[in-house]
């Protein structure tokens, strides 16, 4: 009797936890909770990215215009000058990360296989083009704030506000294991794609002598 007592008890608690709407339960619940979470990251993706590149539109455009501001101790034409070689150096680094970036992937042909230097080399560079970008971006916005005076100088502004907020994408995709991988080199060219752009709406443009093919002559740096 003890031991059919037992074994009924057994059965009565092995029932329970193998009832297939229990076992239904938790595997919904989880697959609920990931979800969720994908849901979130991938709204936190979009939505942080949007608000970095709207706070610095929004500023821009509410920012009064510091002519004076220097760069470098330089002023005037001769900071434009400074800004206008920076920024070449600046693409020049972009164009080495994409390089490093393809080999990485495979789609550098002749090297072979990327070595962990090379992944290395990629993150530092990065972070390098981010900070050696700053003070470009900070005299331009200071100076200029956001101008839409021309076609050459409003896709310049809003290039750049656009760039900072795919860099923060850049950051969330790295960070991120559930956001699909091909975000990350789908971002990392864009990035490379804003760079070439800034260069061409000012760079190019002060360096010329005033001019970019497809724009006017009118309007800032």
């Amino acid at each position: 009797m003890v031991r059919r007592g037992r074994q009924g008890q057994a059965g009565r608690k092995l029932s329970r936890r193998d009832r297939p709407g229990a076992v239904h339960d938790g595997h919904g619940g989880s697959r609920g909770r990931r979800r969720a979470t994908s849901t979130a990251l991938a709204a936190l993706g979009l939505l942080l990215p949007a608000a970095v590149g709207v706070g610095i539109y929004l500023f821009g455009t509410r920012h009064t215009p510091d002519y004076n501001s220097g760069l470098y101790g330089e002023h005037g034409a001769a900071a434009v000058d400074l800004k206008a070689r920076l920024g070449t150096v600046l693409l020049g680094l972009a164009v080495i990360q994409l390089a490093l970036a393809a080999w990485m992937y495979g789609r550098l042909p002749g090297p072979g296989p990327a070595p962990r230097p090379v992944r290395l080399g990629h993150r530092v560079l990065g972070f390098l083009l981010f900070l050696f970008s700053l003070p470009i971006a900070y005299h331009c916005l200071v100076t200029y704030g956001i101008e839409t005076s021309s076609p050459r100088v409003a896709v310049h502004s809003f290039t750049g506000c656009a760039f900072y907020g795919a860099f923060v994408a850049k950051v969330l995709v790295v960070r991120s294991r559930r956001l699909p991988g091909v975000l990350l080199p789908v971002v990392g060219s864009l990035l490379v794609l804003g760079v070439a752009l800034l260069w061409y709406t000012a760079a190019l443009w002060a360096l010329d002598g005033d001019v970019a093919p497809g724009f006017s002559t009118v309007g800032p740096v």
